[in-house]
């Protein structure tokens, strides 16, 4: 009978302690998701005489099928982007993660250098970049043409349709490296030294200890870094609209900046950007159940 008390105390406990964190998710996350859901079955529209009325699916046909909204292409830029940049971002953070995990003079000052890119506001980060892209006086061009002797003197980096988004790219990858190389370097330091003594005993090669002790040791962390990024690709949003409002020809566009498009200033169709919304936290719902399922073992710790 104390045992069964003794348990219940914890469990009032427990949700004493859990419910700001319940409140605070309720208020700002499932409320508000509860409201675009319902929304992007009307046709409400700011600034509108007209009543709200319900109209079913048409807001999800139209954002796939209206060439004015091209959401089509914004999905693609989405899933284009992850493609790139969470594989070369996170081999760069693994390379990076190795190099600062060695006991070298000065190793902290490194660390803190590889970091800064990403405790700087991506809005500020993007105005710096925006300059470094200028044409023809920015740093970009003035490296190119210094690296090809002249043959390439000058590039409209983000006002060509064929540029913009690898120079958007570019900017992310080395704006985010540094988050994932702390989550790699926590796993590093996590790995018995004993395996790699054993390893060396055998006689394996710094790469072979890499293949078969560090990769397998660091496989969690791997996927969740892979999961990771690959949600905030489909959060892109900041960089674009500030450098390029998601022009040229909609090349830099994303779902998040037609989410906001549709839903502010002149247009204001407050449904159809809720029905972007929705279809966005779909996305990103769908590679979150990813990771719990190919994250089995750190699912059981916890």
């Amino acid at each position: 009978m104390e045992s069964k008390s003794a348990k219940q105390a914890d469990n009032i406990t427990a949700w004493l302690m859990s419910a700001p964190a319940v409140i605070l998710l309720t208020i700002f996350l499932i409320v508000p998701f509860l409201m675009a859901f319902g929304l992007s079955f009307t046709n409400l529209k700011l600034n509108s005489p007209l009543p709200t009325q319900i109209v079913g699916f048409d807001n999800y046909l139209r954002i796939f099928s209206d060439e004015t909204i091209n959401f089509p292409r914004a999905l693609l830029n989405n899933f284009l982007f992850a493609l790139v940049v969470v594989p070369v971002q996170t081999s760069l953070a693994l390379g990076m993660a190795i190099l600062v995990n060695r006991k070298l003079p000065f190793i902290n000052v490194f660390r803190t250098i590889y970091f800064v890119p990403v405790a700087t506001v991506m809005v500020v980060v993007a105005v710096i970049w925006s300059l470094i892209y200028n044409s023809p006086d920015g740093l970009m061009n003035a490296f190119v043409s210094t690296v090809t002797f002249g043959a390439i003197k000058e590039v409209a980096w983000l006002d060509n349709p064929s540029t913009a988004f690898a120079s958007i790219m570019l900017l992310s990858i080395w704006q985010g490296a540094g988050y994932q190389m702390l989550i790699f370097l926590a796993g590093l330091q996590g790995i018995p030294l004993e395996l790699y003594e054993a390893a060396d005993m055998d006689g394996a090669t710094p790469w072979q200890q890499f293949v078969k002790v560090t990769l397998p040791q660091l496989r969690n962390t791997t996927i969740f870094v892979v999961i990771t990024t690959t949600i905030l690709s489909f959060q892109l949003f900041d960089q674009n609209w500030v450098m390029t409002r998601g022009g040229p020809q909609d090349s830099t566009t994303t779902m998040v900046v037609k989410m906001v498009e549709q839903g502010t200033g002149s247009l204001g169709w407050i449904g159809r950007a809720s029905a972007i919304s929705v279809v966005f936290f779909l996305i990103v719902f769908s590679i979150s159940l990813i990771q719990r399922k190919l994250l089995p073992e750190e699912r059981a710790v916890n």
